[in-house]
């Protein structure tokens, strides 16, 4: 009953190491989108993530006894922190059980709050079977990171907050969904007070437990689950969330990898901070829910839900956001193989920026190139570019959303060319800026072919190429005269080690 959960939420006991999380106005993201977005700021949790809430508030009730004999839980990282958390504070022994595959800033976080660590199997569930026989076997208690009621309390505590926080009008709450305990909480209580709200769940595409189990009718297992957003890689909801969400949750919305990657710039370009792949999915949800809707009346509320984020991760996601936001776009594109080929493609692109651009000579006939294009207009000058292409001659695949040319092709374009003669290799630095590379292919001029070329676009000040350059000897020593006059720095590689076990034939 959403009255039963309203009263438990009220008196859920969890400021004793939680804090009251700030609810920001999203400005830049707002301007953008033509709605007030605000962020909902469980990122600066104590343990930087909001299952602190739930955590506490079951560990607070444990009786005398049950403290004593220790608890003990399974979870990829954010639950574990707020059990340690919650059961250091009371001097309760915790052990904490924890898929292999856990981020290490996670692992280390758990570690430094004082918990026992038992690293087993290769996802959550195989953890959670885990944990649970260790509890059975040792008589400890089981702290559930998502289907219980008093850690769903916990997590309603954040619909609560909001409700205080902004007494506007408010279309929608976007939340994360994983097991489903924090979209649970939140929508018990806003249910309860303020049935108007609608109330979206967002899961990552691939790991689509509580949207395919609502559609279903009934709880389902999934066979596997994607890991990027580790926080919400579930592949089965809990009994008590899922009937609660069956209740109280209007919908639930599906993003992609890069939609996510999107959302987590999109967070940092107005609070500066990074949040973890699960922290971004609300944003990205509501992306792609104003993109299919009508604006309702009022705020858009996105649970930005945690910021445990391994730093090595980080390139992964500036590489796809560009792709999630439409501003880059990827394609394939044969062209003939011989000198100006390039400099004409480049021309048919105008001033838009290149950000990648792979090739390596195959044959005499044509050439096969892998190219990046920033855009301004989205999906649809994405088709703009695609059709002047096609257009111009160039036979071209779109492969924006190919996630095997996205993941792996765009670093395997090369290799060493057979029958290929002459070639010296040169890299080269130019100021970064649009138009550049044009400019570059126009300077070293149609009299040599390019053999090898690899432009990627680094975000800094100037553009670094590696050009492989076909000279005959008799025309070495112009091709030397001409090479100070393009103006740009270079240092020749022909002799690199690198170029010759992997790209020389």
């Amino acid at each position: 009953m959403a009255s039963e959960y309203l009263e438990r939420i009220l008196k859920a006991r969890v400021y004793d190491v939680a804090i009251e999380s700030p609810l920001d106005h999203a400005s830049r993201l707002s301007a953008r989108l033509g709605v007030r977005v605000l962020f909902k700021r469980e990122d600066l949790q104590p343990v930087f993530s909001f299952k602190l809430r739930g955590a506490s508030n079951r560990i607070a009730r444990l009786t005398e006894a049950e403290a004593a004999r220790g608890v003990i839980c399974a979870s990829a990282g954010n639950h574990a922190q707020g059990v340690a958390l919650s059961a250091g504070r009371r001097g309760i022994q915790a052990t904490i059980v924890m898929p292999r595959m856990t981020p290490q800033i996670k692992i280390d976080a758990v570690r430094t709050l004082g918990g026992h660590i038992d690293l087993f199997g290769e996802d959550f569930d195989a953890a959670y079977a885990h944990a649970c026989e260790l509890a059975e076997e040792r008589g400890l208690t089981f702290i559930h990171p998502f289907d219980d009621p008093d850690v769903i309390a916990g997590q309603g505590t954040i619909g609560m907050e909001i409700l205080h926080q902004h007494e506007g009008p408010i279309a929608a709450i976007f939340v994360p969904i994983g097991g489903g305990g924090l979209i649970a909480g939140i929508a018990s209580y806003v249910k309860s007070l303020r049935p108007e709200i609608r109330i979206v769940g967002v899961e990552p595409d691939d790991a689509a437990s509580m949207h395919d189990s609502l559609l279903a009718g009934e709880r389902i297992t999934l066979d596997r689950v994607g890991i990027f957003a580790d926080g919400v890689a579930v592949k089965r909801v809990g009994e008590e969330t899922f009937r609660l969400a069956r209740q109280y949750v209007d919908e639930v919305i599906l993003v992609s990898t890069d939609e996510t990657c999107a959302a987590i710039q999109d967070i940092f370009e107005d609070t500066r901070s990074i949040v973890e792949p699960a922290g971004g999915l609300a944003v990205a949800g509501m992306k792609k829910w104003l993109a299919r809707n009508e604006r309702r009346p009022g705020a858009y509320v996105t649970i930005n839900c945690g910021a445990n984020m391994n730093f090595d991760r980080l390139r992964h996601i500036a590489e796809r956001a560009d792709l999630g936001q439409r501003r880059e776009a990827l394609y394939a594109v044969e062209i003939p193989e011989k000198p100006g080929s390039f400099r004409k493609f480049c021309a048919l692109l105008g001033s838009r920026s290149v950000t990648e651009f792979n090739y390596r000579y195959a044959d005499g006939m044509r050439a096969r190139i892998f190219v990046g294009i920033g855009l301004f207009d989205g999906i649809d000058e994405q088709q703009r570019v695609h059709r002047s292409i096609a257009d111009a001659g160039f036979p071209v695949i779109d492969m924006s959303d190919n996630e095997m040319a996205k993941l792996h092709v765009r670093y395997m374009v090369g290799g060493p060319a057979s029958g290929l003669q002459d070639e010296r290799l040169f890299r080269f630095e130019f100021p970064e800026r649009p138009g550049a590379l044009l400019r570059f292919l126009t300077a070293i001029g149609d009299r040599w072919n390019i053999s090898l070329f690899h432009y990627r676009n680094h975000g800094s000040d100037y553009g670094r190429v590696l050009v492989g350059i076909q000279i005959p000897p008799d025309t070495t020593a112009d091709f030397l005269a001409h090479l100070p006059a393009l103006g740009f720095d270079f240092v020749e590689e022909t002799d690199n080690p690198a170029y010759k076990m992997f790209l020389q034939a």
